[in-house]
């Protein structure tokens, strides 16, 4: 199970996105400028974000390659959830600002320009969809995922504004423009919000989305050789880097059936669990710790590291 070989091709096409995502901002923002239309500039704010999005996902995904170093032991993993957390709260604040500019114009209606908030919509709409299909292939990194719902959302939110537009034509009522906003925000909010909760997680050294941590303890008791197990801990490191660590108590044999286990508990972890990075501390059971002799006979103190290899 390797995730870097689509590296190389999701970077380029991550760098080409944002360069295409922010051409198209600077143009829809004039648009909804020149067209007096409040959709389409909250559509402009939603795409910009993710061209932010799109750029830190791709910032992340470059600096998470560099080696991890003398300073930083886990490499740059976290930056890619640092980037995403940076990036939720900034649409969640353009969203806000909408929603009240959005009211304010409920109050008093203002003039649109129908035509081009449809047509520029229209073009938004293509450009999103042709970059959620390029970036469809990374769902499994948060990263990327994060980018990808991104662009979904910009999708469904140009549909909003061509809706918007259309019963501005047929109605000459220009309310349906700031109540399309007002949806767009919301869904700004929403996509942020997994997004939010998933980053804090991490961050929080919190188990990864939908991890039983029982069948983890279970499947470790399950090891032949196993006694008992204390101290478990599972966090994640960054996308697609999950750690465990316990402590495992055996009964009193020779280092070499210690290892066995050890490699066998670290095996299954990786092989049920996804979990490819974990240290085992071995115990040996009836050895009071003040009992010095016997701890420094018995206490093979094994750490493994179960690595995929990273190339």
């Amino acid at each position: 199970m390797s995730h870097d070989h689509s590296h190389g091709v999701t970077e380029n096409r991550l760098k080409l996105s944002v360069v295409l995502t922010l051409v198209f901002v600077f143009g829809e923002a004039a648009a909804g400028w020149f067209s007096n239309s409040l959709a389409l500039m909250s559509d402009a704010g939603h795409n910009f974000a993710d061209a932010l999005a799109l750029g830190f996902t791709w910032y992340a995904l470059r600096v998470s390659q560099k080696k991890s170093t003398e300073t930083m032991t886990y490499g740059y993993h976290r930056v890619g959830i640092l980037a995403a957390l940076v990036n939720a709260v900034s649409l969640v604040v353009i969203a806000i600002f909408i929603c009240v500019e959005a009211i304010q114009r409920f109050s008093k209606p203002e003039e649109v320009q129908s035509g081009l908030m449809i047509g520029v919509a229209a073009v938004a709409l293509v450009v999103n969809i042709i970059i959620s299909f390029w970036l469809h292939g990374g769902r499994h990194n948060l990263n990327i995922r994060s980018a990808y719902i991104h662009m979904i959302g910009d999708a469904v939110s140009s549909v909003g504004v061509i809706i918007a537009g259309i019963v501005v034509v047929l109605t000459r009522s220009t309310l349906s423009d700031p109540a399309v906003s007002c949806v767009i925000a919301a869904l700004t909010i929403w996509s942020s919000w997994g997004i939010l909760k998933e980053s804090v997680t991490v961050l929080l050294e919190g188990a990864p989305d939908g991890l039983d941590m029982l069948a983890v303890e279970a499947c470790i008791r399950k090891v032949a050789g196993v006694l008992s197990i204390h101290d478990l801990h599972v966090w994640t490191v960054g996308p697609g880097l999950i750690a465990c660590s316990c402590h495992v108590v055996v009964s009193e044999q020779s280092i070499l059936s210690g290892q066995q286990i050890l490699k066998t508990v670290v095996d299954e972890l990786d092989h049920h669990f996804h979990i490819n990075h974990t240290t085992v501390q071995i115990e040996v059971e009836g050895c009071s710790p003040n009992e010095l002799y016997c701890n420094v006979k018995a206490r093979a103190r094994a750490t493994a590291h179960g690595h995929h290899h990273h190339h």
